[in-house]
């Protein structure tokens, strides 16, 4: 587990792990009662109760029949089930290739009326081109190794999201470190027509989009993770081994403060039009 992971996961694995350990001491049993009666390890207990450890289903079941809380086992399952959804670890996630994943998500767009993000080395989703999403998504298929090719059906699910940026009540604010416009996947043709429809979605009286340049100061905030808030429910951050969905309203509150310390670094309007310009003048023709 990262350490960006390990802040909501974690705590709320050990949330979890905590009440285990109170429905053991309010049996009355030992650590090492429970795990005689449940036929394991008593170092597989301890584990549990410190977090280190996640239980099965399984676990849980016969935890809650040795110490006679069977009531309890259907509000622990589903508790447990939220530990799991909180980290998707991608390896499992596109085992059924990518388009059911942002499939997935398209009723979280929609019902956002606040959306802010920071991308540090691409062009975030909702900007993007359908070459420059095709590439991407390549390059994903190809680097993770996902064995089911259905690039075509997940850029068109993408496309079609594209149609909340112009929705009545619906708010977008973007910010880019100038790396991203500079990176070039799927080569310089395609990173000149993304940079180009950058410029014409910046029009948009819904998108507020700032770049922060490279040679700006960064001793007030440091570049981070790639992350995305959804009104002020629910934040997502893409890690190289996964994707983490944090809900719990003080992490929320922290990646909205990180946005707006971000967003003081950004520069807006012509001058994000000409640091966008200069990254185009500068592909090879």
């Amino acid at each position: 587990m990262s350490a960006s992971q390990s802040s909501s996961a974690q705590s709320a694995r050990q949330a979890l792990a905590d009440r285990l350990r109170d429905i053991r001491l309010d049996a009355g049993l030992s650590a090492r009662a429970l795990a005689t009666a449940a036929g394991w390890h008593e170092a597989k207990t301890s584990k549990i109760e410190h977090g280190k450890q996640q239980p099965s289903e399984a676990d849980l079941r016969t935890w809650c029949a040795v110490c006679s809380a069977s009531e309890l086992l259907p509000e622990l399952i589903a508790e447990l089930r939220s530990v799991d959804s909180m980290w998707l670890d991608w390896r499992r996630a596109e085992r059924t290739g990518l388009h059911h994943l942002n499939a997935s998500v398209r009723d979280l767009y929609e019902r956002t009326r606040q959306y802010r993000s920071y991308c540090q080395t691409m062009v975030p989703g909702l900007l993007q081109t359908a070459d420059y999403t095709t590439a991407v998504l390549t390059s994903i298929r190809d680097r993770r190794r996902v064995t089911i090719d259905d690039i075509d059906a997940t850029v068109a699910e993408r496309m079609d999201r594209r149609h909340i940026l112009t929705q009545r009540g619906h708010t977008f604010a973007f910010v880019l470190e100038e790396s991203a416009l500079r990176y070039q996947l799927g080569g310089p043709a395609v990173l000149a027509q993304q940079l180009r429809h950058l410029l014409d979605v910046m029009m948009l009286a819904s998108v507020s989009l700032g770049v922060i340049p490279a040679d700006v100061d960064r001793s007030s905030r440091w570049p981070v993770e790639d992350f995305y808030i959804f009104d002020n429910v629910q934040a997502n951050v893409e890690l190289v081994s996964g994707f983490l969905t944090i809900t719990h309203p003080r992490e929320i509150a922290m990646y909205a403060e990180t946005f707006t310390a971000l967003s003081k670094l950004a520069v807006y309007g012509s001058s994000a039009r000409a640091l966008i310009k200069a990254s185009l003048a500068d592909l090879p023709t």
